[in-house]
């Protein structure tokens, strides 16, 4: 008998972008016996030391993982731009500082971003950061951090990403299960 296999997607968005992304993962891990998705501001009700696959995302600001610093001018670049600003976005406390309190004890983990459609090189990638903070507080990473694209700082995604953000989803299940 299959053992059930529980999955959490917490991801940082300030715009969207990256919401809808972890929601079409989220789709993709529908394979799992449970699926949660959670903004980041939202998880003190979560436990991700009870799921067997972590998955973690956010912007990519200033080539990297979001700080406070980067999310409070994001958040007014998009107030002066009329963009309409997530719920929590205005918190302080972010995935940098969500990541730290974490440990895996050997769980599975997998990270993602949302960055501009350029050059890595010239964007930066979150997911590396995120990967990196996972994989040091003791998680075992599933996949390759992946990106997920947007056409400009505030959105919308590229055509097609969350296609592709359901595909990498049923992906991670598959590894999950293995």
């Amino acid at each position: 008998m299959r053992s059930r296999m529980r999955a959490l997607v917490v991801y940082e968005s300030v715009y969207g972008n990256t919401r809808a992304v972890a929601e079409a993962i989220a789709e993709g891990l529908e394979p799992l016996d449970g699926v949660d998705v959670k903004s980041v501001y939202e998880t003190a009700d979560s436990d991700p030391d009870e799921v067997d696959l972590l998955v973690v995302g956010g912007p990519t600001h200033m080539h990297g993982l979001s700080s406070s610093l980067s999310r409070r001018l994001a958040i007014q670049a998009g107030e002066e731009d009329g963009v309409e600003i997530e719920p929590g976005a205005r918190d302080q406390r972010g995935l940098r500082q969500w990541l730290a309190e974490r440990s895996g004890s050997g769980r599975k983990a997998a990270a993602f971003d949302t960055r501009l459609d350029r050059s890595p090189t010239l964007t930066g990638v979150a997911a590396r950061g995120i990967a990196r903070r996972l994989h040091g507080g003791g998680y075992e990473l599933a996949a390759k951090p992946e990106s997920f694209l947007v056409e400009d700082a505030e959105g919308p995604l590229v055509p097609g990403e969350l296609d592709r953000a359901r595909e990498w989803g049923a992906k991670l299940a598959a590894a999950a299960q293995s």
